[in-house]
């Protein structure tokens, strides 16, 4: 029976989702795995370079990983067309794989799946089946969209609709207090996810995503990036370009590492991602160099191009730093 009365709860938005017409789920990892089943795969090509929660779902759920390496622009390094029950996991990292780039590896791998998270801005390329997370972009708990490609989606097996409302603590933290004040939380509901299934998207994820104003959001990150850009890219090895609502700014640094840490004592937390990378491969592999010394340099819409200009001075103050302590 419906409840009538009663305090009021959180507002209906009713703002438009910005990929509206694809499949709601609630995490990236359990969206590969609806389109593993869908495309019914038993080997799954990961790259090397790749955090092992992707690869830990995966064999948990018993399919067959092979591994390939990647190349210094982030494309895939295996001279092999896909099986019938083989498929390729393209990650589009940093969101530095353009369409046309896509379409080639398509074109040569046949059977693909696109992991889009870090590029939720980029639309979707038809006959590509993809895959879309949503931490990574706006403050939600959960959340993910696939593309299907027109595979054929089964109307008999709807998974259950997932609550959000017990991992918002954290998100809601920080939005009055600072980060580290609500870290644990973030880890532990991270830990948490360990063990999802998969599940359509909450009701509470849903509806947030019709309250953010995409245009404001991909805007201000393609102008921070720009400025970060303008004041670090001439100095910047990586090979880049600027994608639609770009994730982070990827700045390659040759002692990474180190810069993270003193970038840090100036309060500028740069994460590093795939510290599994660190630890399984060797450190001469460029997936190692990659995981170690691309800092991944916040451009997002809580900042302005003032902030950018700050977070340019203090990079640049450390480098010093770190050059001096080795002259």
């Amino acid at each position: 029976m419906k409840e009538i009365g009663g305090y009021l709860e959180l507002e209906q938005f009713t703002g438009q989702e910005y990929h509206s017409n694809m499949v709601k789920l609630n995490l990236g990892r359990t969206a590969l795995l609806y389109l593993l089943k869908l495309m019914k795969t038993r080997v799954l090509w990961v790259p090397s370079f790749l955090c092992d929660s992707v690869t830990g779902t995966c064999l948990q759920a018993g399919y067959q990983l092979k591994y390939y390496p990647i190349d210094q622009n982030f494309l895939p390094v295996l001279d092999k067309a896909m099986d019938p029950d083989e498929c390729l996991y393209l990650v589009n990292f940093y969101g530095q794989l353009a369409e046309d780039l896509i379409l080639r590896q398509k074109e040569k791998y046949g059977r693909v799946i696109l992991d889009n998270t870090h590029a939720f801005f980029q639309k979707p390329i038809p006959g590509v089946p993809a895959l879309y997370s949503l931490r990574k972009f706006f403050g939600l708990s959960d959340g993910a969209y696939v593309f299907t490609a027109d595979l054929p989606v089964p109307s008999d097996q709807i998974p259950e609709q997932d609550i959000s409302c017990g991992r918002m603590g954290h998100i809601l933290g920080r939005y009055e207090e600072n980060a580290s004040a609500h870290y644990q939380t973030m880890l532990k509901n991270a830990h948490a996810f360990n063990d999802t299934e998969i599940k359509r998207m909450s009701r509470l994820t849903e509806n947030l995503l019709h309250a953010i104003d995409y245009d404001r959001v991909r805007l201000t990150r393609e102008e921070n990036y720009k400025k970060l850009d303008e004041l670090l890219g001439p100095d910047n090895l990586l090979p880049r370009h600027m994608p639609d609502g770009p994730f982070t700014y990827p700045c390659y640094h040759r002692n990474g590492l180190k810069l993270r840490r003193k970038m840090a004592q100036y309060k500028i937390y740069v994460p590093t991602y795939w510290n599994n990378v660190l630890t399984n491969l060797p450190e001469d592999s460029l997936e190692y160099n990659y995981a170690a010394n691309i800092l991944p340099l916040p451009c997002d819409q809580r900042y302005t191009t003032e902030d950018m200009e700050h977070i340019a001075d203090i990079f640049r103050q450390c480098t010093t730093e770190l050059e001096n302590n080795y002259a």
